[in-house]
């Protein structure tokens, strides 16, 4: 079943963010090469591609997982919760209607 892992970041966490995001990325790669992430990406924190120094509010990432329990597993070993970027995850079921 497909889940959404929506990261809300900490204030003024734009350089740990971007210390942890190769890491992050791997993961998340990872996900792509089984066939199990559908889009991922994050929030600027402002109305911009490119937010530069004002960083990034979150993130989202919509994957398969097997249960809600494996996502949050999966979700918890993120290396954004290791770094301090993500102040809370929050995972729900996700139901693909479109495209």
């Amino acid at each position: 079943m497909w889940y959404a892992i929506i990261g809300e970041d900490n204030p003024d966490s734009l350089e740990r963010r971007l210390a942890a995001r190769d890491k992050h990325l791997q993961r998340l790669n990872m996900l792509t090469e089984q066939g199990r992430l559908l889009v991922a990406g994050p929030f600027p924190a402002i109305d911009s591609n490119d937010p530069g120094t004002a960083g990034f509010s979150g993130s989202l990432i919509v994957a398969d997982f097997e249960s809600l329990q494996g996502a949050q597993a999966w979700a918890d070993a993120d290396p954004y919760i290791a770094a301090g970027v993500y102040a809370r995850v929050t995972i729900k079921p996700f139901k693909r209607v479109l495209p």
